[in-house]
């Protein structure tokens, strides 16, 4: 809802607002729900298929441009490359274990387990399983498609690219990690290990020499999936709950950004790169201060929503005894802090560039008014979206 409310001006300027836009980016939230909400993995798979499907058509809507149809080839030839590496880690899973059903797998696992040990085939189908959903959310060293993609892609598909498609991906690795290999948690959680250190660590200095608004913004992505990680290491349910959290918060606060971002436009052209950012706190004083909330939240300065969410994941992993995760993950927000300051730098004290286009789009100014909102009063109650990340996370551990 939030992509569509933020993108019609913007298609209508660049000569790309057709009818299926919106039915496509429907399309996708459809392969998402469905991705959630399966306990079999041919199920899984249709669900990740459509939802990829339709993204790659959206990443190359944009005909006029070099790079959107560069960004959808990259992003379809690695998206089925990924995808053939799923199929083939389902199909060894489906080998050792004799079933495609969650419950069934997870029985399997459970017997092999407390008896000679979970078969090395077993775990291999799920090492390639989780290979190929480390590409769907762009954990290191998967992630090489990202920052091309989210730069190529018209900008409204990137903001997309950011709330959705990886949140939706996670919340299918918590169900098929805890729902199918929930026996086997010491085996994914060294991988999820790896995964998490590496995106964390990519994250935060890849950003440090990026211009690209976008660039960094996907550099910034990589990052905060390796924190999210972090809580669903120790695969309990408070880590579950600390993940739900995290994600939920990282949504509204990119809506936020891509919000603000879109509303910046000179002579009916994008802000591209964070020199041209310079001045905005006195020519676009609202969008500028708009931004400065949403950027010290990604950074995880109090009072703020970011806060929280990195605190529920570091305390998710310093409970289960991951403390040289989480001092990882504390680091690594100490350089990533660099490249939201910078930005804050730019827009605040750097001299004003040439005024920009005056922006009359009041759905935009309302998503970003809205997510500045919650991150700025998300302290005054965070309680209940902590007991709804919890219901949740019980309900996922107990399979209820």
């Amino acid at each position: 809802i939030a992509t569509i409310a933020i993108s019609t001006p913007s298609l209508e300027i660049r000569g790309i607002q057709r009818f299926e836009y919106p039915i496509l980016i429907m399309l996708s939230g459809l392969g998402m729900m469905i991705m959630v909400s399966s306990n079999h993995l041919l199920t899984l798979y249709m669900g990740l298929e459509l939802q990829s499907l339709c993204l790659y058509v959206l990443a190359a809507l944009q005909k006029g441009s070099v790079k959107s149809p560069e960004a959808g080839l990259k992003y379809f030839i690695l998206g089925a490359l990924s995808s053939g590496i799923l199929l083939f880690g389902i199909s060894l899973v489906y080998g050792f274990s004799g079933s495609l059903f969650f419950p069934d797998i997870y029985d399997s696992v459970a017997n092999q387990v407390s008896g000679a040990g979970a078969q090395p085939g077993l775990i291999t189908g799920l090492v390639f399983v989780l290979v190929a959903l480390a590409f769907k959310i762009s954990a290191v060293p998967f992630h090489m498609w990202t920052p091309d993609v989210y730069e190529g892609a018209p900008t409204p598909v990137t903001a997309l690219f950011v709330m959705a498609p990886k949140i939706a991906a996670m919340g299918l690795i918590m169900r098929l990690l805890f729902d199918g290999f929930g026996s086997a948690s010491f085996e994914w959680g060294q991988i999820l290990v790896v995964l998490s250190i590496a995106s964390m660590m990519w994250g935060a200095f890849a950003a440090l020499v990026q211009n690209n608004l976008k660039r960094i913004l996907a550099y910034s992505s990589i990052g905060h999936i390796g924190y999210a990680l972090v809580g669903l290491v120790p695969g309990t349910q408070l880590g579950v709950s600390s993940v739900l959290i995290y994600l939920t918060i990282y949504m509204i606060t990119s809506a936020g950004v891509f919000a603000c971002l879109l509303r910046l436009n000179r002579d009916d052209l994008e802000i591209q790169t964070v020199p041209e950012l310079a001045g905005l706190s006195k020519t676009n004083p609202f969008t500028a201060y708009l931004l400065v909330i949403f950027m010290f939240s990604m950074t995880g300065l109090p009072p703020l929503a970011g806060f929280f969410g990195k605190l529920a994941v570091f305390q998710a992993a310093l409970d289960s005894g991951y403390y040289s995760l989480a001092v990882i993950g504390v680091l690594t927000s100490v350089v990533a802090a660099y490249y939201y300051l910078r930005i804050i730098k730019v827009m605040v004290f750097d001299e004003a560039d040439e005024p920009l286009d005056k922006e009359t789009a009041i759905s935009r100014h309302l998503v970003a008014s809205l997510s500045a909102a919650f991150a700025v009063l998300f302290i005054i109650n965070p309680d209940y979206l902590f007991n709804l990340a919890d219901i949740a996370a019980q309900s996922l551990i107990t399979g209820s």
